[in-house]
């Protein structure tokens, strides 16, 4: 056991400065899983007990507080999001990674802008919604302007990635399938894509989860109504907002911690059905 030891002892002394590196990343992996284990069994211990079929009624009222319809809102807004949103993000990055020249400064402005839309906070996309959509257009408070400004929220999340998964794709696989005679539509179509589709479905995932807990841009846009939208210019809250409005008004704090429950299991499911189809095409690839 000693002797072991001191060639491990001997390395931290040449290298102290890694084997410091080494403990800070330990100690924040374990302070990151820690943080995440008391959050989620926090939520699950005071929210299961409560979980009850009047909370899931078709109609909402006072008495049972129901989350169906901000259940089915919140999926008709990702729904109608990620139309509009995947193929101009994954579009934009195929030119950009595959028919943009090389050094090109737009391109490099079209990269710096999407990296600095990514980081502006949610409430200045609501208030931009708001003010075009609800106001400008005239779509009043409604799924549809919810809808387009969590698409403008979440296209540079989504662009950037798929950019960065076309780009990681090997120029060994192009430089084969135009060797064969395919062209270059055929070779990003049929050789790149596929290849770098479980890349794509990562940014996916971190746009439906953006969706799905944003509230800030939705309260400006789609409104809070808590009934399902009837038709795309209704009015309706998602499952984020409502679980906002139970626990700002202090009634049915029970309830929002339930609604945090349903919440937690959604993410969970589509980050499983994603994880599931990226592994998926990427044996098929």
């Amino acid at each position: 056991m000693g002797t072991k030891s001191k060639p491990a002892l001997a390395a931290i002394r040449r290298h102290p400065f890694s084997f410091l590196v080494k403990l800070s990343v330990i100690v924040a992996s374990l302070l990151t899983l820690g943080a995440l284990l008391f959050l989620l069994s926090y939520i699950i211990i005071r929210g299961v007990p409560h979980l009850k079929l009047s909370l899931f009624a078709w109609d909402y009222d006072s008495t049972n507080v129901s989350l169906m319809p901000a259940l089915i809102n919140t999926l008709i807004v990702i729904g109608i999001s990620l139309v509009v949103t995947v193929p101009l993000g994954v579009f934009s990055a195929i030119y950009l990674s595959e028919y943009a020249k090389k050094g090109n400064k737009m391109v490099e402005v079209v990269r710096i802008t999407a990296e600095t839309l990514s980081g502006i906070p949610s409430i200045v996309y609501g208030l931009f919604g708001m003010l075009f959509f609800v106001i400008y257009l005239g779509w009043g408070y409604s799924i549809i302007a919810g809808s387009m400004t969590l698409s403008i929220m979440i296209l540079p999340l989504i662009m950037r990635t798929a950019e960065e998964a076309l780009l990681s794709i090997p120029g060994s696989f192009r430089e084969a399938s135009l060797a064969l005679g395919a062209g270059k539509l055929r070779t990003v179509f049929r050789i790149v894509l596929p290849a770098a589709i479980p890349g794509i479905l990562s940014g996916v995932i971190l746009g439906i989860g953006r969706i799905v807990g944003e509230t800030a841009a939705l309260i400006y846009t789609a409104g809070t109504v808590p009934k399902v939208a009837q038709s795309l210019s209704s009015s309706g809250r998602t499952l984020a907002i409502h679980l906002y409005t139970l626990s700002s008004e202090g009634f049915n704090t029970d309830e929002a911690f339930a609604t945090a429950v349903v919440l937690l299991v959604i993410v969970l499911m589509i980050n499983g059905l994603s994880a599931g189809l990226a592994r998926r095409f990427g044996k098929d690839s």
